[in-house]
This record gives C-alpha cells, structure tokens and sequence, in this order.
C-alpha cells in the first residue's frame, strides 16, 4: 500500500535551506530575510482577522439597535429622535465592545456619532426643526445607514473567509503540537495555597454546599464553595481564606485578561486547589458588607480559575488566547457566567441576611409588677369653651389653668401619627406597644415623654411625674381627682 504523504504538501517552514541567491550575497542573510518576511506576513494575517472579527462582532450588536432606532423615529418622529441624542449625550450606558483597546467607544457613543451625522445630512438638505419633511428626511437617512450598515458586514464576513482560508493553505509550526510535553510548571506543594482552607476530608463533620455556580461543578475537583457555607460565619474555620496572592489577584479589574494572565505567569500559587472557593467565600463576604464591586470582581476571577480548570490540561493558556484576542463566542459565555452567578450570590445574600434574627433594641410600656395597670387618657377633643369645675380637688385651681392643661393634652396627642392615635383609643397596651416596637429607640423616647408629660399616660390609675416638681405632680393628680364640666 503506497504511504500518502500529500498533506505536507501545505508545510511552511520558514527556515528553507534551498534558498539560491546570487554568489556575493551571504546565504544566511536571505534565509533570516526570508524569515522574517514569512513571519511578518503571518502575524498581520492574525491581527487581519482578530480585526474583522472584532468589527463584525460590534456590529452584530449595533445593526439591530440601529433597525429598531429607525423604526421608531418613523413612526414618532424628530421628538423621539431628539430624546434619543439627549439620552446618549447625557445618560449613556457603559456597554462597549470587550476589546481592552485604549479610547474604546461604547455602544452608545457610536450610536449618539450615527444621530449627529444623519441630523447634519438632514440640515444640509434644508431641513430644521419646524420642516413638516424633518421626519421623513431623518428616516430615510437612517434607512441609508441600516443598508451601509449590512452592505459593509457583508465585505467584512467575505474578507474574513478570505483570510481565513489563506491562513489554512500553509501548515506552520503554530500547529505543530507535540503530543505529550507540557510547558506547565506545577506549584510546589509546600505550604497550603489557601490558608485555613481544609483539603482533605473532615473526620467529624460534613458540610454539604450549595453551589453557586452549578455549571462548573463536573468538571472542578474540588467543591465550589457554596454561599450556605459562606453565610454559616459560625463555621468560618471550614471556609477557605484568601492567600496575600489570591487577595492581590481578587483586585484585578473586570476583563483585564492581559493583567490577569501576566499575574498567574507571575504566581504560580494563583491557580491551585481550593482557590476559586476562596474567591467564591470573599465575594459573599464583601457583598454582604456592601462592597459590591469587589464582589463581582471575585466572582470574576474565581470563575476565570474555574474555566482553565475546565478546558484540561493547557486550560489556563488555551483559555487566555481566546479572552485576549476577543473570540466574542468565548468572551460572551463568560461574561454572561460571570453576571448570572453575580446575580444568584447576590440572592444568596438577601436569603441570607433575612434569616439572621439580630435583636433590635425598642421601646415597650411594661408595668413594674402584677399588680400594676397601665392606661390612657385619651381626649375626645380640644377643651370645650364653657368650662365648670366640680368636687374635691378644684379648691385652688383656676378654669384658665384647666384649661391650658386640657389644651395641652390635646395638642400632644394630635401631634402623635395616627397609628399610635389609634392604639391609644383601643386602650389596648399590646397595639400600643406594637407601634413603640416600630420606631426608632429616639423617637418612642420622646413619645412616651410627651404621654407621661400630658397626663395620658397612667400607672395603676394614678399619673407617674418624672418631671420633678412636687406642685405640679399635684395639681395633675387633683385634675385627676375632680371633673370639669361645661
């Protein structure tokens, strides 16, 4: 059987040794000449179509945001399409294609660029504000921009094939692999990556986690640690801790993959067992504590860990690749991960925190003992205008002083909310406890001084007085004695 060996037919090698030149000329210099060219000439292909699949992918998200923008303005017209300008001139959203360049645009910027243009097309053609054509024209300017808009993803899509197809008409040394050698150099395994961390099986007690992010389960060794386990503080000696690295790793910005990937080449403790549950435990530490931010980038990088875990054993390379050079599949899978699993530790929390019973200090009427008897004294109404004192108790005391004390009564129960007015008239001590309960500690303070002060509030029948004056204690316990009658 005859061997085939047409499939080095496509080998490119850029050290050729049949290289012929002329005599004068040194051999080895055309070789590195050639070299060089060959190697030049690939790198720009590569950065040829990271470009176009950079610039397709933009514009998968913009095209249909522009048909929808278009559609709209025709049917409502330049009013809309103003609110449109102003939005993205003053309330723009941060979204932007995920391609780390210097002066990135966001989406909305190039769209609030595409408004302006088609505005000044529209005033070139002699339309202003007032032209009953205004909406007309900018529809149709926006129309031309959707047809742009698909004419020049077409060529981009073309000269992507294009490139692509070249770059695989030449075998390179970039896809020559040798099958079993691995440039990984393993962390050495003294001391423990992640201190209070516990690897190896507990002999007393078992843990069972919740997992927060369940996709990354099957293919991690270790358990993803849960948000009960971070939520238990209790058991916070069963929780992993962040190492110095791990903490330093943890404050990486959001997509820095360049950054993250020089940090793991710089410490090779960064990607160990246990760390990615360490980053899981701190961002439900810190989202408890209201540091969203800093959650969301520990989730962030406990997921990155998690994913070069995932792809196998060049997993941590293979999976920098894609994030630096922009593959959108890969860097939206992740992304979107990234803002689900924010979203569910973000619920754990809540749960979480509406479980703990913390004691909250109140304010409640309680009577000294069993015998006591705590009531109110609730007025019907201001002091009536004709006023008569009758029985024991009124000897010394004037109508006018009756009824400044009756007044005063009723100014400071109408100046209470009407839930507690409410509470008083049941002359139900649980109902008005219940609205103490409810307030802050400062304002049931002043209440229960403001009823104590205007004789509402009374123990076993009688008035406490709290105010220190013997007169006036008297006089309240002699209103208390008499009646004033009309």
């Amino acid at each position: 059987m005859p061997l085939n060996y047409s499939k080095w037919d496509n080998l490119e090698l850029s050290d050729d040794s049949d290289i012929e030149g002329h005599p004068n000329v040194d051999k080895k210099s055309l070789i590195r000449l050639k070299q060089r060219t060959i190697h030049e000439q690939r790198e720009a292909r590569k950065h040829r179509i990271a470009q176009l699949k950079a610039d397709i992918a933009c514009n998968e998200v913009l095209e249909p945001r522009i048909k929808q923008i278009t559609a709209a303005v025709e049917a409502q017209g330049p009013t809309y399409f103003s609110q449109l300008v102003d939005r993205y001139r003053n309330n723009p959203s941060p979204e932007a294609p995920p391609t780390n360049a210097p002066g990135q645009k966001t989406y909305d910027e190039m769209l609030l660029s595409l408004l302006l243009q088609v505005w000044d097309d529209a005033k070139k053609d002699g339309a202003d504000k007032d032209d009953p054509r205004l909406r007309e024209k900018l529809g149709k300017g926006l129309q031309r921009h959707v047809t742009m808009m698909a004419e020049h993803q077409a060529r981009l899509k073309s000269d992507l094939a294009k490139e692509e197809a070249e770059q695989k008409k030449k075998i390179t040394s970039e896809d020559m692999h040798d099958a079993w050698d691995s440039h990984y150099v393993p962390p050495k395994p003294a001391p423990p990556p992640v201190k209070g961390a516990h690897i190896e099986a507990p002999k007393k007690k078992v843990t069972e986690y919740e997992v927060i992010n369940p996709k990354a389960v099957s293919a991690a060794p270790e358990p993803v640690a849960s948000t009960s386990a971070a939520a238990d503080l209790s058991e916070d000696e069963e929780l992993p801790e962040l190492t110095p690295t791990l903490e330093a790793f943890s404050k990486l910005p959001l997509k820095a993959y360049e950054k993250s990937w020089e940090f793991i080449k710089g410490h090779r403790d960064t990607v160990v067992p246990g760390a990615s549950d360490a980053l899981l435990v701190a961002a439900f530490k810190a989202q408890s504590d209201g540091k969203s931010n800093y959650a969301k980038q520990c989730v962030h990088q406990s997921l990155l860990l998690q994913y070069c875990e995932k792809l196998g054993k060049d997993g941590v390379s293979l999976f920098f690749r894609k994030m630096v050079t922009g593959d959108p599949r890969a860097t939206s899978i992740f992304e979107k991960d990234v803002v689900d699993t924010y979203a569910h530790l973000i619920e754990r929390v809540r749960i979480s925190k509406s479980q703990e019973q913390v004691p909250v200090e109140q304010i409640q009427l309680v009577p000294e003992n069993p015998e006591q008897k705590i009531t109110f004294t609730v007025p019907d109404g201001p002091p009536p205008e004709h006023l008569q004192l009758e029985g024991p108790g009124f000897e010394n005391i004037t109508v006018e002083e009756v009824r400044k004390v009756l007044q005063m009564r009723w100014d400071v129960f109408q100046s209470f909310k009407p839930e507690l007015q409410e509470a008083l008239k049941t002359q139900d001590l649980d109902k008005v406890n219940k609205v103490l309960g409810g307030m802050k500690v400062e304002d049931a303070e002043e209440v229960v001084k403001l009823l104590d002060m205007a004789g509402i509030l009374n123990f076993s029948g009688g008035i406490r007085d709290e105010t220190g004056g013997d007169e006036e204690g008297e006089e309240e316990e002699e209103q208390e004695g008499g009646e004033a009658r009309d």
